[in-house]
């Protein structure tokens, strides 16, 4: 079967004027128009394409690979805007249409957003919508608190960030758990939080609990390893300047510190923290002083 919105391996059946005609194991075929073709094909080898639909609805196969296929989410680039609705970059011949109607908010030319790729029931085209809530499970959640799940951020708001989970759901990331440099489009791994009864999960880029103090402590000591053994952090340095150069929480980094301090791997003095060092066949633990 041909899938529309999908990259298809199909089979070379015949070359004709207008191009060649490919075809599945079911007898269905699609064309390959000529204008498209790049290199030597034989017939009856196999080639990759991906197919979608021209302005009369007819099946068309393109040896390019478009940005995002059929039933996914991808931040794309407005080419051009009319009265009726904005054309996408999505790395086609054909530019990706997105309706008036379908735009969460009206869009601008050479500006980005995320959009869904979907197949339009009434004109059997592949089209774009920016009101993504719509695609979006919102019942019978299948994730777990804890669970590393992939995101994409879509949309920034007071409360913080919405981002879509696995291309399934939808979440949100607050500003207070926020400690880095976020962008509309961004991919990310993070991790569940919270599930609602709304559906509606919040999200932490940041594992919860001993889990991300233990990361936090490999993320410090992979600092002071590759910087002379010296931390120019202390006690007063502001939860700003901590986020800035680790992009985890005052209280994370101080659980961390108080972790390698136990562990005897760092010692900890006013101006900062300094790794520990033991030589070998020495018990007694050197500090690498800061230059």
């Amino acid at each position: 079967m041909i899938e529309i919105g999908k990259t298809n391996t199909l089979s070379i059946l015949r070359e004709t004027d207008v191009g060649l005609f490919l075809g599945d194991t079911e007898g269905n075929e699609v064309l390959l128009p000529k204008s498209r073709l790049e290199g030597e094909y034989k017939l009856n080898s196999k080639l990759e394409v991906f197919v979608y639909t021209d302005s009369d609805s007819r099946l068309i196969a393109s040896v390019k690979k478009p940005i995002v296929q059929l039933n996914e989410f991808a931040l794309l680039r407005v080419k051009s805007v009319t009265e009726f609705g904005a054309f996408m970059d999505w790395g086609l011949e054909k530019d990706l249409f997105v309706a008036y109607n379908e735009q969460k908010y009206d869009f601008l030319e050479g500006k980005f957003y995320v959009v869904y790729v979907y197949l339009d029931d009434v004109s059997k085209r592949i089209a774009g919508s920016n009101k993504l809530d719509k695609f979006l499970i919102t019942e019978d959640v299948k994730l777990e608190g804890g669970a590393e799940v992939d995101i994409m951020i879509v949309e920034e708001s007071q409360l913080g960030f919405s981002c879509i989970i696995n291309g399934l759901y939808k979440g949100l990331i607050y500003h207070n758990d926020v400690f880095q440099d976020l962008f509309i489009g961004d991919e990310l791994e993070a991790y569940v939080k919270t599930i609602r009864p709304d559906g509606l999960i919040d999200i932490s880029l940041q594992k919860s609990g001993f889990k991300n103090v233990l990361s936090a402590t490999e993320i410090v000591m992979e600092y002071l390893e590759n910087n002379g053994g010296f931390l120019n952090l202390h006690d007063k340095s502001s939860p700003e300047e901590i986020a800035a150069k680790f992009s985890m929480s005052k209280a994370t980094y101080k659980k961390a510190i108080g972790i390698l301090y136990r562990h005897r791997k760092v010692l900890i003095k006013p101006d900062g923290v300094y790794l520990v060092v033991k030589e070998p066949g020495a018990e007694d633990a050197n500090i690498i002083d800061a230059e």
